[in-house]
Order: C-alpha cells, then structure tokens, then sequence
C-alpha cells in the first residue's frame, strides 16, 4: 500500500508541475506576413537611330536565257572547247561549224548572176543611148518620142534584175555566215544538242544558254515588308537601294553584294505579293582575272568570292527605312492594345499606350508613348492591373535600338 501511495504522489506531482509550466510560459511571437508582389523581368529602354531590314528569298535566275537554233543546214564539222555543259564563252565567240560548201557554192552562183546583169545593165545603157541618137535624127523633140523608141522598159528591167542579183548575193553572204554559229553574249551552255558529225536542218534546237554578266532574283515583298520600306512607286527611289544576298555554296556560306534594279509593278494574285528584282553583277567571276602585278593579297580577296550559281536559293537582306528616336522592345512586353507594362519608383505596375511605328521577328518598335530610362516589364503578366505590386527579378541592364 506504501509504494502505491508514493507512486500515486509522484504522478500527481508530475502533473501539477506540467500544469503551473502551461500557465507561466510566455506567448508565441508572429512574424510579420510579407506582403504579395509579382516576380517580373524588365529592361531599361533608351531611344535611338534604326535602321530597318527587309527579309526577303529567290532563287538566282540568268537575266537572258537563249535556246540556239540552227538558221542553216548543213554537217557539223567543227565544235568549241567551251560548247559543253558548263562551259563559259565570250560575244561572238565561235560555238559551232556546219557545213559550208552548199552555201559556198550558192555565194558562187549569185556572184555570177550578178555579173551576168552588171553586163545586160551596161549592155542596155548603151542601146539607150544609140536610140535617143536615132530619134534625134528624125529632127522631132525628144519628148515626143515613145518610151519603147527610147528603150526605157528595157533599161528599167535591166536595173530591177541587177537589183535582184545583188540581193542575192547579200543573202547568199548571209547564209554563208550563219554556217558558224557565234555566242550572241558572253554566257554559259546550260545543255547540249549537237556533236560534231551530226546533221542540222533549219530550225533545229542545238543548245541552250545563258548569259552571266548579270543576274536576277526575284525578291516577293508582304504588305508589312512594303511599311518597312521607302516605297517601290519609281526606279529613282529603288536606286542605291542596297542588298545582302546570302546562302550555301558547295557546303560553306557564302555573301553576295547585290542592288534592286526595278520593281515588277504587279501584285501576285495567288500570294498577294509584289516582286522586286536584284541584281548581282559577274555572278561566276569570270571577269576577276587576275591582273598582271597583282599583289598576292589581292588575289587571295578575289579568291574568296564564292561563285553565285543559278538556281541557287538565297536569303536576301534588304535596306529599308531609317527611324530616328525609336524604342526597341521585346515582342513580350507590348500588351493587348498597344500597351506596356512599366515599373515606377515605388515598384507599381504602371500601364502606359504607345505608338508601334514598326515590326520585325523579335521586337516592337515604338515611336511615342515611352521615355528614356523608363523600366519596361518583358516578361508575362497574365491579366494587368493598374498599380499591382511588382518585385523585379532579373540584373537591369541598359538596352535600345540598334
């Protein structure tokens, strides 16, 4: 009974010291709750000078394309080096050589007819004037004497056949040098159609070229391409317009210089697009021969010059307006209804309306409604409301138009 009185003591000890604890402990202190703000990202915007790029791409096309067509019959005798698939000429440059001989002999023929009439000619003249001596002994005047007593019929037909003679002569001269067959421009033989031994008649395809000194890339423009732009209404204000051509070239990039030379003038009714044409002068450099004494600098420059082959697709990058004190933005950061978002000096969101004079793939440009220095929220902000609480989250760093 004795050791159930002591255990008994204990407990009850036990708990009247947990309940006094209770009572004598201090209360809990609470810590302030933090107050709610939007995590966001900005950019410090500064105004400056742009010049605006058009993005364009075609492919290289020659600016004159020929089909060589056979004006004469005949054997081909004689073929140039350079009439191969590939192969560059110079104007007038000799392509082909057909047979001569039939039109030799046909010069021949012509030269002797017009012999024969130079003599009827001369023949006539002089029958003509032992008639007029004839008449005049009648004692008459001569302008009584009829036209077949003076001969002049026969003097008449005597010229039109000299005339006819030399006539053929010319084009017998004519068809004689077409028997060679010349490059009508300094060009490239994009196929071939005839070899040596075969035989031509009139109007038989023989190959096909075109010319090199230049060529065209016809370049489509969308209605927000033609607002970045000076406007295509003359060639005066196309004129210095300049042009980056871009693309691969036997696996490595490569960069062509180029301008516009005109403006198609039409609106494609399947695209809605309207046409302007580049044009890059000695696309395969067949002209950067090097010159004699030419240092080996500069001929390594010409070197790197990669050719611009036709049928290439490039990428063409071409000048377009130039704005003054503008705003370069993020795509983010422009709100429904041309707005931004902005951070005052007491971190409240602050929405402002603005004027988007331009656009490109990454960014807003802004002509009126923001300030230099002015904080520009780029980040998301779901549903904007006016004065919200706003923690930056992100290094500031000074950025503007380029």
């Amino acid at each position: 009974m004795k050791d159930k009185l002591i255990a008994i003591g204990v407990v009850s000890a036990a708990l009247f010291l947990a309940v006094v604890m209770n009572l004598l402990k201090p209360d809990a202190v609470k810590a302030p709750e933090p107050e709610a703000a939007m995590a966001v990202k900005t950019e410090v915007v500064n105004s400056a000078r742009l010049e605006m790029r058009v993005e364009s791409q075609g492919i290289v096309a020659p600016r004159t394309r020929t089909t060589l067509i056979s004006e004469v019959s005949g054997a081909v005798l004689d073929v140039s080096d350079a009439f191969v698939v590939g192969g560059t000429f110079k104007t007038g440059d000799m392509l082909l050589t057909l047979d001569p001989t039939d039109y030799q002999v046909a010069l021949q023929r012509a030269e002797a007819k017009l012999i024969s009439f130079k003599a009827l000619m001369e023949l006539e003249k002089a029958r003509s004037v032992q008639a007029e001596k004839e008449w005049g002994m009648t004692g008459r005047p001569k302008s009584e004497a009829p036209l077949l007593a003076l001969r002049k019929p026969y003097l008449l037909e005597a010229q039109a056949n000299l005339l006819q003679a030399e006539a053929e002569v010319r084009q017998a001269k004519v068809k004689l040098a077409k028997t060679i067959i010349k490059a009508p421009y300094a060009g490239m033989v994009s196929k071939k159609l005839a070899d040596i031994g075969q035989f031509v008649t009139t109007g038989t395809r023989i190959g096909e070229t075109f010319a090199i000194d230049f060529v065209e890339i016809r370049l489509p423009l969308t209605e927000k391409d033609l607002t970045m732009m000076e406007g295509l209404s003359s060639k005066a204000t196309l004129a210095g317009t300049d042009v980056i051509l871009s693309g691969t070239v036997d696996g490595m990039n490569s960069s062509w210089p180029a301008v516009i030379e005109r403006s198609e003038g039409v609106v494609d009714q399947l695209n809605r697009s309207q046409y302007i044409v580049a044009r890059v002068p000695d696309p395969y450099g067949v002209n950067r021969t090097a010159v004699k004494g030419q240092t080996a600098s500069t001929e390594s420059t010409d070197k790197k010059q990669a050719p611009l082959r036709v049928g290439t697709f490039v990428k063409a990058s071409i000048q377009g307006k130039v704005l003054n004190d503008v705003f370069k933005i993020p795509r983010s950061a422009l709100l429904e209804g041309s707005r931004v978002g902005l951070v005052d000096e007491n971190s409240l969101l602050q929405i402002i309306s603005v004027i988007v004079v331009s656009t490109d793939d990454d960014h807003y440009y802004i002509s009126e409604g923001l300030v230099n220095g002015q904080e520009v929220i780029i980040s998301a902000l779901g549903t904007p409301i006016e004065g919200l609480k706003l923690r930056v989250r992100n290094n500031l760093s000074v950025g503007g138009a380029k």
